[in-house]
């Protein structure tokens, strides 16, 4: 069975907390380098999620016409 691919949302909602776990005083430096390093991770994820989705945007010419988007 397929895991199930989180949403922008979700991922930033993981992110959230994430920050706020590592913000708590009684976090030890070994886990708080761990959730930086789980941070970056879901950073990338949502990097890629974007460039995804930014790829399947459509854009409108100024004659009606749709075109891929292009950055």
């Amino acid at each position: 069975m397929a895991k199930e691919e989180k949403t922008l949302d979700e991922m930033f909602q993981e992110l959230d907390k994430l920050i706020q776990a590592m913000e708590e005083p009684e976090v030890s430096l070994e886990d708080s380098f761990q959730m930086y390093h789980q941070g970056i991770d879901m950073l990338k994820a949502c990097n890629d999620k974007m460039d995804k989705i930014e790829k399947q945007m459509l854009v409108l010419d100024s004659e009606g016409e749709t075109h891929e988007f292009e950055s």
